[in-house]
């Protein structure tokens, strides 16, 4: 595994930090470094705006093929863009699941007539998206879905529940996994339906989080509709196009999140050493040991992108997501010891009706809002927060130690009761 970049490769990053500093000194400029975890509620309409401003100028999925509307960038010029793109303090991606997820998908698994039809939305910014896989009763065993899919004439009609649906409320349209075929054993009678959010049918109810914001949802399809055509794989190939979903989540874009970890990593270093609490040895310890657990993520998952091919996920990839989100849980609990006593002290009182008031409102275009009176928790109160869901969301610690146990290592799966 190579570890340098070319000349080229270096053009490239002059090219996108000029890009990026112009951008987000100007009309952009309040957007900065808002939008992340426990902050994904912030400015809706001026990071909608931003994203449509980062397609018109050609830096949405850098990594697809020009003929799709992407730059197609190397493996390495992609990495390059993510990290220039976190060091900026670029704000949260109102794209990232239409083009980190569904996108990548339809461009795999896809015809050309739903290529032509989603690809250059999601390329624009104009169409976001949001992922329908955990249910009520099928968090990490998504073969046990029980929401159902039946053709009705030229559409499907879906019926059943999705939970924990990030931004649903500000989604265009959904990829659902669906069962439609009952008869089939659990993974074979899966779907891959593209369905659309604004329809009649479908009841999107956000899910208040302990930060007092709403990014997850649940969402309700009780009969709504999505054309037959809208199958990516065909009837039945549900399981095979989701895993092929997953693989994609393992991408280039990890790179990115590294360094918004480290960019986490040097404003909490940067308090520890303004206050004084980098004179404690076991407080300073656990700085250089977060240092060092972000080096070890940044060198695995360039050894994963190397070896992956297609939708296939190299065996290294399975230990990344356990790695990162409990290294990630550990940062937000140094974070608040780094805080000391004001780590319990909101930025402002939050009056006597409680943390948060919300409401929920519907703007012309018929996205819902979850707006929030806030009660200003500081970036790393929100971070610490954020951080005790790491170890529970896109599969919980003891289903990754599963997946490594089983699909990596070849063990005997764990007992069904």
């Amino acid at each position: 595994m190579d570890l340098n970049f070319s000349a080229a490769d270096e053009a490239f990053r002059l090219e996108a930090r000029s890009w990026l500093a112009e951008a987000l000194s100007g009309e952009f400029a309040g957007v900065r470094g808002r939008g992340g975890p426990g902050d994904e509620h912030a400015l809706f309409e001026e990071r909608l705006a931003w994203e449509q401003a980062l397609g018109a100028a050609g830096w949405t999925c850098v990594g697809w093929p020009v003929e799709h509307g992407g730059r197609g960038l190397s493996l390495y010029q992609q990495v390059i863009w993510f990290e220039e793109y976190a060091r900026a303090e670029g704000p949260g991606r109102l794209g990232h699941i239409g083009e980190g997820l569904a996108g990548p998908t339809i461009l795999h698994f896809g015809d050309a007539d739903q290529q032509a039809r989603f690809l250059p939305g999601i390329v624009a910014g104009t169409e976001l998206w949001c992922q329908g896989y955990s249910e009520p009763n099928a968090g990490s065993d998504l073969a046990n879905v029980s929401t159902r899919a039946e053709l009705d004439g030229d559409e499907w009609v879906i019926t059943g529940q999705k939970v924990w649906t990030s931004l649903a409320h500000w989604a265009d349209w959904c990829f659902v996994i669906a069962r439609t075929d009952t008869t089939a054993p659990k993974h074979k009678g899966l779907s891959y339906l593209l369905v659309p959010m604004r329809q009649d049918g479908i009841d999107i109810r956000p899910i208040r989080q302990v930060t007092g914001t709403s990014e997850f949802n649940e969402v309700f399809f009780d009969g709504a509709r999505t054309s037959a055509a809208n199958v990516v794989g065909g009837p039945g190939a549900g399981w095979k196009v989701a895993m092929g979903t997953l693989a994609f989540e393992r991408g280039a874009s990890t790179l990115g999140q590294q360094l918004a970890f480290e960019n986490e990593l040097r404003r909490i270093t940067e308090l520890a050493t303004k206050s004084g609490r980098a004179d404690d040895p076991v407080l300073r310890q656990r700085l250089v040991d977060s240092w060092m657990g972000l080096k070890i993520m940044r060198w695995n998952t360039l050894r994963v992108l190397t070896g992956m091919t297609g939708a296939e996920m190299p065996q290294a990839a399975m230990i990344g997501k356990l790695f990162w989100s409990n290294w990630h849980r550990e940062l937000g609990n140094l974070a608040m010891d780094v805080l000391g006593p004001y780590a319990d002290l909101a930025e402002q009182e939050a009056g006597a009706e409680g943390l948060v008031r919300r409401s929920r409102t519907q703007s012309s275009d018929g996205r819902q809002s979850h707006s929030a009176r806030p009660y200003e928790l500081t970036a790393l109160q929100r971070l610490f927060l954020f951080t005790r869901s790491d170890t529970i969301y896109a599969g919980s610690n003891e289903i990754q130690r599963n997946i490594i146990g089983e699909r990596a290592l070849g063990l005997p799966p764990e007992p069904k009761v």
